[in-house]
């Protein structure tokens, strides 16, 4: 009797022990990947069972019963959510359940700023694995998902909202492009369409002028005096005579060396407006929300010119006189001077 009571008090001990060490490890960082990162990917109805062996087959996690005891520790079985997990340091089996449970999942945050092309955001994207350069220009280049919203549309110029979009490892560059749309068309809301309809302009016309609002303002306050002044001219068939434009069709052409020359202006293309009166065929950029609102509310202004002042700001005329004058002033003096 007194050997067997030995042998059962031995046995709990070693239980005991082996309890113990394994609440130790629930306490302990490990890592056991080699690399500066690891990625698990929980996929949607996968069981705390199948989570826990692709953790510990990642390296994330040392063994399945440290991951269940802490799982059970955790009380957080019911809540763990799918995606793909980034792992890039030492954690315990109670940290990492806890970053799944919080649903944690690696993410990519492209951000597309204001007034880029479809080639310049085809390189952003490009640069952060979201597809590739080439795969994104292809998307874009498919004017379907605007149809509904600008038949006239050749493309989705002008209608890649300027955002910063999640994405992650899987994303691809026609899901981002899609995104992009969707997000334009939520920016434009049916006040501002309603706003449009009232000026008389169509939304391609409205896009095709707030792309040019974008490249010609650096300052906020000014964007709705320059969009005054593009539709002035365009009321009155005056050429717009915008630099952007320009640059947009050496850019198509691949002819643009980063500087524009007093030759490039005679250069020929439909995008040119020193040439040709009237819109570009389309937008030449992707404009913001704020040079959206500035062209279907413009400045209650009779401008029709507008001249830099050399610090971001400029000088606008109502006369071609009173624009000369200020031309010579900010450009030909000034340059003299500096």
């Amino acid at each position: 009797m007194k050997r067997f009571v030995l042998v059962v008090l031995s046995v709990l001990l070693v239980a005991g022990g082996a309890a113990a060490a394994l609440y130790v490890r629930t306490q302990q960082p490990y890592r056991g990947y080699g690399g500066v990162e690891q990625f698990v990917d929980i996929e949607t109805g996968s069981g705390t069972r199948a989570i826990g062996d692709r953790l510990v087959a990642a390296g994330v996690v040392r063994d399945p019963l440290s991951f269940r005891l802490a799982l059970w520790m955790s009380g957080r079985a019911r809540v763990l959510k799918a995606g793909e997990y980034r792992f890039d340091r030492p954690m315990t089996p109670l940290d990492v359940i806890g970053k799944i449970a919080r649903g944690d999942v690696y993410v990519i945050n492209v951000t597309f700023p204001e007034g880029l092309t479809i080639a310049e955001m085809a390189a952003i994207a490009g640069s952060h694995g979201v597809g590739t350069s080439s795969a994104f220009v292809d998307a874009a280049n498919d004017a379907s998902p605007i149809r509904t919203l600008d038949p006239a549309a050749r493309n989705l110029e002008g209608y890649l909202f300027p955002d910063t979009y999640p994405a992650t490892r899987r994303t691809d560059a026609p899901h981002i492009v899609h995104a992009m749309v969707e997000r334009f068309e939520h920016v434009l809301t049916p006040e501002m369409r309603r706003g449009i309809e009232t000026r008389g302009l169509s939304i391609h016309q409205t896009v095709t002028l707030a792309s040019i609002v974008e490249k010609e303002s650096a300052r906020p306050d000014e964007r709705p005096v320059i969009a005054a002044v593009y539709l002035n001219r365009f009321r009155i068939g005056m050429a717009l005579q915008c630099d952007p434009t320009v640059i947009y069709a050496l850019q198509r052409a691949g002819k643009y060396t980063g500087n524009l020359r007093r030759d490039d202006l005679a250069f020929d293309s439909p995008y040119n407006t020193y040439r040709y009166a009237g819109l570009p065929p389309g937008p030449i950029a992707s404009p913001g929300k704020a040079s959206l609102e500035a062209t279907i509310h413009p400045a209650d202004v009779d401008y029709l010119y507008f001249v830099s002042r050399n610090d971001g700001s400029h000088e606008f005329a109502r006369t071609l006189g009173e624009h000369n004058r200020n031309v010579q002033k900010y450009q030909v003096e000034y340059f003299r001077k500096h």
